[in-house]
C-alpha cells in the first residue's frame, strides 16, 4: 500500500447477514470516524461503541458498532476502524461508497495482512498461516495452521540460523584474525554441527507432503466397473445426492469431484467412469480419464459388485492400486447372490456394506480412516509441516550446506566454506520473508480474499 493511503474492504461475505463488516486501514481512520459519526463516535482505542455512521451528504446509512485502533497497536500495524453494519447488502454498498468519497480506496486480496508483514506485525510464514486458517477444512489443518501463526516456523528458522551463525563464527575467526592466538584449526567440529543441521532441514522438508494431504486434500479416486456403486458411494461420504445414480451402466462419463472430511483428513474425491470393454466413444474416452486420474491419486477406492463376478481391471490400474493405498469396499451385500470378494485384491483391506439399504456403512468410515492411517499419516498438529514454498527455500539451504561439508572435507580455504553458509542464512531468511522479493509476495498475497 503506498504511504498516505487508506484502504476499506467488506470482511465478511458477501450477502445479506445479521451483521457485515468492513475494515479500514492507514492514516485517514481517525478523520473518517469523526467526520461520518460526528458526536456519536468514540474516539478511545478499542473501546467498541455504538454510533451513527452519516454520509457526506448528512443522510443516516446505519446505527453501526464502531472500534478504532490507534497506530502500531492494531492487526496492520496502522490506524484502523471497523465497522460493524446491519448485515444488508445495500447497506454495506452505501458505505463503501461514501468512504471511497471520504479519499478511501478498497483494498486488494490480502492487502491487509500484507500491509501487517510489511510493518513487522507478522512474518512471512505467519501471514501464510492467515489463509491455512481461513481455507482449514478440518481440525487438524485448523489446529496446524493455528499454530504456524503464534510463530513455529519463524522460532525454528531463528534457532537454524543460530546453529550456523556459530559454525560461521568458528570458521571466520580464522579468516578475520590469522595472527590471534586461537587454538589450532580444527574441522571436524563444523562439520559435525553442519552435517546435523542439514540432517534436520531434510527431516523438516519431507513433511511438505503432509501440508498437501492437510489442506489441498488427500486425492481419492473411487474405481471401479459400471454399476458397481461408485456414485452411491460419493454420494454417501459427501451426505447428498450429488452424482445421478442409475441401474443403467455407463451413467457417468466424466469426472466428478466432491471434497469431504473423514476424522482428521480432507478427500478430495473423483467418481470416475466404470472400467470395462466399451465399443462407445464417450464411454471410451471416460475410461481413459479414469486411468489419468489413477496417475495423480493417494488414495483408491476399489468398489466391487459383490453380487457379480469380480471385475478385471486393466493391467494400468492394477500398477497403481497396492496394500497401503486402497481400500475395497464389496457393494450390495443385501443381495441373496452377494459373496465373499476376499480373493479380489487380497492384499488390500476390504469392507462388505450395502449403499442402498445402508448396512455396514456406519462402519465405513472408521475403516476409511484407519486405512488412510496406514498408508498416509498425518504429524500431530504439534510437530511443524512446511509448505512448498518453505521446502523450497529450505531445500536451497539443505545445498549450501552440503556444498560447505565438501569443500571442508576436501581441505578448501575456510571463505569459501564461510561464503555458502551465508547462502544458507539467506535461504532461512526468505521462508520468514527477511530477504526482499516483491514479485513472490504480490504473487503470494494475491491468493488471499479481499477484506483480509
Amino acid at each position: 500500500m503506498p504511504f498516505g493511503e487508506t484502504i476499506a474492504a467488506l470482511s465478511t461475505p458477501t450477502g445479506e447477514a445479521a451483521l457485515a463488516v468492513i475494515r479500514l486501514s492507514g492514516p485517514d481512520c481517525e478523520r473518517i470516524g469523526r467526520d461520518s459519526f460526528g458526536s456519536t463516535w468514540n474516539a478511545e482505542p478499542r473501546i467498541a461503541a455504538l454510533s451513527t455512521y452519516k454520509s457526506l451528504s448528512g443522510n443516516t446509512l446505519d446505527r453501526c458498532i464502531s472500534l478504532y485502533f490507534e497506530d502500531g497497536h492494531s492487526y496492520t500495524g496502522e490506524p484502523m476502524l471497523e465497522l460493524s453494519l446491519h448485515g444488508s447488502p445495500l447497506v454495506v454498498q452505501l458505505v463503501l461508497e461514501d468512504l471511497l468519497a471520504r479519499g478511501c480506496r478498497l483494498a486488494e486480496p490480502g492487502e491487509f495482512t500484507k500491509t501487517a508483514f510489511l510493518n513487522g506485525k507478522l512474518d512471512l510464514s505467519q501471514a501464510e498461516a492467515v489463509a491455512d486458517l481461513i481455507h482449514a477444512r478440518s481440525t487438524r489443518a485448523l489446529r496446524v495452521a493455528q499454530r504456524q501463526l503464534a510463530g513455529s516456523i519463524g522460532k525454528r528458522m531463528d534457532a537454524y540460523t543460530q546453529r550456523l551463525l556459530r559454525v560461521q563464527a568458528e570458521l571466520e575467526a580464522y579468516i578475520d584474525f590469522p595472527e590471534e592466538d586461537l587454538p589450532e584449526e580444527d574441522q571436524s567440529g563444523p562439520i559435525k554441527a553442519i552435517s546435523g543441521l542439514s540432517r534436520d532441514i531434510s527431516q523438516l522438508i519431507d513433511t511438505q507432503h503432509y501440508s498437501s494431504l492437510l489442506h489441498d486434500g488427500v486425492q481419492t479416486v473411487i474405481l471401479g466397473a459400471p454399476n458397481a456403486g461408485k456414485s452411491s458411494l460419493l454420494n454417501w461420504l459427501a451426505g447428498q445426492d450429488r452424482v445421478i445414480v442409475s441401474d443403467t451402466p455407463g451413467t457417468t462419463r466424466d469426472v466428478v469431484a466432491e471434497r469431504v472430511v473423514v476424522g482428521d483428513y480432507v478427500l478430495q474425491l473423483m467418481d470416475t467412469a466404470g472400467l470395462h470393454a466399451s465399443e462407445d466413444a464417450l464411454e471410451r474416452l471416460g475410461m481413459q480419464k479414469t486411468l489419468e486420474w489413477l496417475d495423480r491419486a493417494d488414495f483408491i477406492l476399489v468398489v466391487v459388485d459383490s453380487a457379480a463376478p469380480s471385475p478385471t481391471l486393466p493391467d494400468a490400474a492394477l500398477e497403481k492400486i497396492q496394500a497401503g493405498n486402497a481400500l475395497v469396499i464389496e457393494n450390495k451385500c443385501d443381495l441373496p447372490s452377494s459373496s465373499s470378494r476376499a480373493d479380489f485384491l487380497p492384499a488390500c483391506p476390504h469392507i462388505r456394506l450395502s449403499l442402498k439399504t445402508g448396512e455396514n456403512c456406519d462402519q465405513l468410515k472408521s475403516r476409511l480412516i484407519e486405512t488412510l492411517s496406514a498408508g498416509h499419516h498425518i504429524p500431530h498438529e504439534d510437530e511443524l509441516i512446511v509448505s512448498t514454498r518453505h521446502a523450497a527455500a529450505l531445500t536451497r539451504a539443505v545445498d549450501a550446506l552440503e556444498t560447505t561439508l565438501t569443500r571442508l572435507n576436501e581441505g578448501a580455504p575456510p571463505e569459501l566454506a564461510a561464503s555458502d553458509l551465508r547462502l544458507a542464512v539467506e535461504a532461512f531468511g526468505e521462508v520468514v520473508g527477511k530477504i526482499d522479493n516483491e514479485a513472490m509476495l504480490d504473487q503470494l498475497f494475491a491468493t488471499f480474499c479481499i477484506g483480509k
